[in-house]
């Protein structure tokens, strides 16, 4: 057996998430009480009382996730299982970090904490009267296609290559609304814009890097003691400071999500675990593969259902 663990991003969260895992585990009780002293939040009841607008704002969505996903890790430990390999997506990749031992689990909490603050008040700076800046879904179409049509737009970028047919576009709303109508005439089936509250992913957050880059170097970064996969690659990262290097230039880059599925597969792996709050990672999965297929464990029935 030979199990990779896949986190979930941003986007992902709900309100109540976790409850069940912080009733029913004494290491997820203990990383709450962690995970809030590091950056002095009631985090518990922001995950278990928060409403659906506190949960999306970036810099309380971050932490959340991150707690969430690492929740799920800690109660999965408990009863015995541990990945073989790592990948997060998105805002995921700082739980990967955290599992595959390149950040302490108190930097994780506290840099997430910041950086969701940083590209919260980088996203702002692109509010406009026309609406605030975003991201879209765009399914259907190609992603060599969309990239082409993009290049003659301004203020809209690839943001996410999560499947041979959907993929994520970020910017302005005056950028983004060009692209839909651009990508709708070239053939896409549905453009959905997503229900986030920046342009995560494209260059409109170079301010944010910038600063976090800063941050970064309060961190230690170690290197990685099991197989740890980049968004901003698609690979493997070899060395900490190779994984602090790549957590700025995260910020501004596009998720290639194809490639670090590509990646997991040509490794082996013969266990694959959705290991956070929804089941998002699974259906992106399936679009590549069928075997192994990705099976969610982010509640705590579907670990108990899991492990027996």
């Amino acid at each position: 057996m030979k199990r990779v663990f896949l986190f979930p991003g941003q986007g992902a969260q709900y309100p109540g998430m976790g409850k069940d895992l912080w009733e029913n585990s004494n290491a997820v009780q203990e990383l709450f009480e962690q995970a809030s002293d590091a950056v002095g939040l009631d985090l518990k009841h922001l995950l278990f009382q928060g409403t659906e607008d506190e949960l999306r704002s970036t810099d309380n969505a971050q932490v959340a996730i991150t707690l969430m996903n690492l929740s799920v890790s800690s109660a999965l430990r408990e009863r015995g299982i541990r990945p073989d390999g790592v990948a997060g997506f998105s805002l995921g990749e700082y739980a990967a970090l955290a599992e595959a031992g390149v950040v302490e689990l108190n930097d994780v909490f506290r840099l997430v904490r910041i950086r969701g603050s940083l590209m919260e008040e980088a996203s702002r700076k692109w509010d406009r009267p026309d609406g605030p800046p975003g991201m879209t879904a765009v399914l259907g179409l190609d992603p060599s296609s969309m990239e082409e049509i993009l290049r003659s737009l301004e203020e809209v970028y690839p943001a996410n290559f999560n499947s041979p047919t959907q993929t994520v576009i970020s910017g302005t709303a005056q950028g983004l609304a060009r692209a839909e109508a651009r990508l709708k005439d070239a053939g896409a089936r549905r453009v959905v814009r997503l229900k986030v509250s920046g342009p995560f992913h494209c260059p409109l957050l170079e301010e944010a890097r910038k600063k976090f880059e800063e941050v970064l170097k309060t961190a230690r970064f170690h290197d990685p003691q099991i197989p740890l996969y980049s968004n901003v690659t698609g690979k493997k990262i070899f060395s900490g400071e190779e994984a602090r290097a790549l957590a700025g230039a995260q910020i501004v880059s596009p998720v290639r999500w194809t490639q670090v599925e590509q990646a997991v597969k040509e490794e082996g792996f013969t266990e694959v675990l959705e290991t956070g709050p929804g089941t998002v990672l699974t259906g992106l999965w399936k679009a590549l593969f069928t075997e192994p297929p990705c099976k969610p464990v982010g509640r705590w029935e579907e670990i108990q259902r899991f492990s027996l």
